[in-house]
């Protein structure tokens, strides 16, 4: 009787195990999807303050912690053109350029935006 009951205990653990993976994996609104589907989200948000050279942005807060948001190069918002990407640690933009960010990112290499008034 006793190793019945260790039975039912033991495979009524793994079905909710099981069960529990199952549904993470394919339930549309939640679990799996949900994390791909902010992941998503979040990689987006990040590539709009990532410009290439050729990008103009606009930048929030210039003076403390410069964010540069990639905007159209017509709309009245666009402050700067990307013009160079220095890569390496503390490096600075020369006087050719009117403004200039240092990226510092964990697991990256470091590197600074050299931008142009638009």
């Amino acid at each position: 009787m006793r190793v019945v009951k260790s039975a039912a205990v033991v495979i009524a653990v793994f079905g909710a195990l099981a069960w529990y993976v199952y549904d993470y994996n394919t339930d549309p609104d939640g679990g799996k999807a949900k994390a791909e589907a902010a992941a998503s989200a979040q990689a987006s948000e990040d590539a709009t303050h990532d410009p290439n050279i050729g990008d103009c942005v606009k930048v929030k807060d210039p003076q403390g912690e410069p964010l540069p948001t990639i905007v159209d190069c017509g709309s009245p918002e666009a402050e700067y053109k990307t013009a160079d990407k220095l890569l390496g640690p503390d490096l600075k933009c020369d006087s050719k350029y009117a403004y200039g960010i240092q990226v510092h990112q964990s697991h990256q290499l470091d590197y600074t935006l050299c931008f142009t008034k638009v």
